[in-house]
């Protein structure tokens, strides 16, 4: 097993440079940079896309171009050149691009274009909310998945499992997004019940609260983004917690440990349970990761939370590239780092496993 992680950590980093490479050489056919973003802003456009529309705001006249910077007109090229250098745009892209990796390979990740704060501090400043989010929504996943899904294996073909299917398979087919707008109408005062807040994590004054207090007001803000976050996964691991354990029960150990007498309980728990979970279970670093960086980016839009989904989106709107790549960066590094830890964990559930076997 030593000698396959090894590799897969070898693999890693070629796999990694080689995302980094295709995403930054497309950021570099891509309009509205950061020099544009800065012009737009000091023409007062605010946003730079317009001048790439077609707009005309300057009498008819249309927008001049200076050194390839859309909306660059009447400002001296001296100051564009400022620009460049500010956001170390003057370098070629092979050199901007080397110098950028050999940076993140010590997780220097430098400074918001924009927002003048480290990426890094920025990164650790937004974290706790998607990890709030993150956590909540996989417990809760889980904590009701699994047993859902090992009682409809266990009735399967029964009433139960049929109308259970009907409301799994419509939770399933609404979009999370639009289950938080249904959530915030009925629940946060949009038009039935003003029950829970309708934005943040936390009320105005939460300082003050007393330690059960605070735990209280941050339990009741999250209900509803997390229950909005959670409904996609738990439809797709009810079913998949349900395929898993009819699998299992349909092989000839579980007939052979019924005929020797044991319970159902037994049979179930102390023999099926263990490779039925395998699959559940080894999946949840990659579902973590997924709900942690990308499943909340409209979640927090929707109820004002500020996470890692919005900043990352944010900046890649604001075409603020330190933070758009380091955002790449970091996600990818962990998303192959996760990869060999669910190799790992398949190794802990069922150590007959050998990847190494598998992989000569």
């Amino acid at each position: 097993m030593g000698a396959y992680i090894v590799r897969r950590l070898l693999l890693v980093i070629p796999t990694l440079i080689g995302i980094m490479i295709i995403n930054f050489a497309l950021v570099q056919f891509l309009p509205g940079g950061p020099v544009e973003q800065a012009i737009a802003e000091i023409q007062g456009r605010g946003d730079v896309f317009g001048g790439f529309a077609g707009g005309q705001d300057d009498g008819g006249l249309g927008s001049e171009e200076i050194e390839g910077y859309v909306g660059a007109r009447g400002l001296p090229p001296e100051f564009i050149k400022e620009l460049e250098e500010q956001f170390g745009l003057d370098k070629p892209p092979l050199e901007r691009f080397l110098n950028m990796m050999w940076n993140y390979a010590r997780f220097d990740f430098g400074e918001s274009y924009f927002r003048k704060v480290n990426v890094m501090e920025l990164v650790l400043e937004k974290m706790p909310v998607s990890i709030t989010l993150g956590i909540w929504t996989l417990l809760l996943s889980y904590l009701i998945s699994i047993p859902l899904g090992i009682k409809k294996a266990v009735r399967d073909g029964t009433s139960f499992d049929t109308w259970t299917s009907g409301i799994i398979i419509a939770a399933y087919a609404i979009p999370s997004f639009l289950f938080a707008i249904i959530l915030l109408v009925l629940f946060a005062g949009g038009s039935y019940w003003q029950i829970f807040p309708l934005r943040g994590l936390t009320s105005d004054g939460w300082e003050d609260l007393s330690l059960i207090g605070k735990v209280l007001d941050y339990l009741w803000h999250i209900i509803l983004p997390v229950t909005a976050l959670a409904i996609g996964g738990f439809a797709t691991l009810t079913l998949l917690t349900k395929n898993s354990f009819l699998d299992e029960i349909k092989k000839h150990y579980v007939m052979t440990a019924r005929a020797k007498g044991l319970s159902e309980r037994k049979v179930l728990y102390g023999h099926v349970f263990r490779n039925a979970m395998l699959i559940v279970v080894a999946g949840f670093p990659g579902a973590f990761i997924f709900v942690f960086f990308s499943g909340s980016l409209l979640i927090e839009t929707i109820f004002s939370l500020d996470g890692l989904g919005r900043l990352f989106f944010e900046a890649a709107i604001g075409r603020d590239y330190p933070v758009m790549f380091a955002s790449l960066y970091i996600t990818t590094l962990l998303g192959l780092v996760v990869a060999i830890l669910g190799d790992l964990m398949y190794v802990l559930i069922d150590p007959r496993i050998d990847f190494e076997k598998r992989a000569g």
